[in-house]
């Protein structure tokens, strides 16, 4: 795969999906590859149209000859566990483009708006090379706000038919918003909808609560991405966010707390698995019995089994 085969980088991408066994010797063996790939998420409600911009990015990117990848999260199959949606269905005129690398992944029962294994999949792609690294979520609802842990920029995506700005905000997508793109702009609603979502960005940059780590005020962009209208604007908005993070120090910033939150949730992960395993062979004697039938408080034994785990 780091010699460039397309083949060897989709099987990698099946096994760190399927969570085999050889996933940790993969990871190890991508470590510190790839930090030049620049990670767009784009998510927003069903419908909203962001697999239409994806596609019209991929196409305004390879203009450029930079190379891009996508992962393109799906709803799971209720039969098959895979991806509802299929690379050939999606963005079909860049399937054949070498400079171009497509991946649908399904959710698996996943929560977020991503799929589990997202991140990791992301690494391997950054590690093959690719420039660009666009992330296309399931439509989110009030709680599907993953991406916004894993890109560098992340678009939100809406159209008239979404509703008000206040769902919006209800949604959390004001927090999880780098750039809004009101999709389908030539529809009825579309400017209420900009002059809503201008108003609650600019009364949130105001907030004492609001992000600051980079000066930043989330544009709120116009589009029509089946006719390619609004793409550039969009692009060069990505690329002005990119900047903001780079001069202000607030990219590196977002990067190691990434790493930070990756290491703390392989630890629980991991502690998780070890403790499952601990309760399977029974090695802690009598502390769940005691547990069970009321001789031993949860919080005692809590603490029997991590310094236990601990080795004390």
């Amino acid at each position: 795969m780091l010699g460039g085969d397309r083949l060897a980088l989709a099987r990698l991408i099946t096994q760190v999906e399927n969570g085999t066994a050889a996933v940790p010797a993969i990871m190890r063996a991508v470590y510190g590859r790839g930090d030049a790939a620049y990670i767009v998420g784009i998510t927003g409600p069903p419908g909203a149209g962001k697999s239409t911009v994806v596609d019209r990015l991929i196409a305004a990117l390879r203009a450029e000859s930079a190379t891009v990848a996508i992962v393109a999260v799906d709803p799971s199959s209720p039969f098959t566990g895979g991806a509802v949606l299929g690379d050939r269905i999606r963005m079909q005129s860049h399937a054949l483009d070498p400079g171009v690398f497509i991946r649908s992944m399904a959710t698996r029962g996943s929560l977020g708006g991503l799929a589990r294994a997202t991140g990791e999949v992301i690494k391997l792609l950054a590690a093959f090379g690719f420039d660009w690294v666009l992330v296309e979520t399931v439509g989110v609802g009030q709680t599907e706000l993953d991406i916004m842990k894993l890109a560098d920029t992340t678009v939100v995506v809406l159209v008239p038919e979404s509703g008000d700005a206040i769902q919006t905000m209800k949604a959390g997508l004001m927090e999880a918003a780098d750039a809004f793109v009101v999709n389908k702009a030539d529809r009825p609603g579309a400017p209420a909808l900009v002059a809503e979502l201008r108003f609650n960005v600019h009364l949130q940059a105001s907030s004492p609560a609001a992000r600051r780590d980079v000066e930043w005020e989330i544009p709120v962009l116009t589009a029509e991405a089946q006719n390619a209208v609004g793409i550039a604007e969009l692009l060069a908005a990505i690329r002005a966010h990119r900047a903001a993070l780079e001069q202000s120090g607030a990219f590196q910033t977002r990067r190691r707390a990434r790493r930070r939150a990756e290491f703390e949730s392989l630890l629980v992960e991991r502690f998780r698995a070890r403790l499952e395993q601990v309760f399977e062979t029974g090695d802690l004697g009598t502390t769940v019995d005691d547990v069970l039938d009321g001789r031993l408080d949860p919080y005692s034994a809590a603490d029997h089994v991590l310094a236990r785990a601990a080795g004390r």
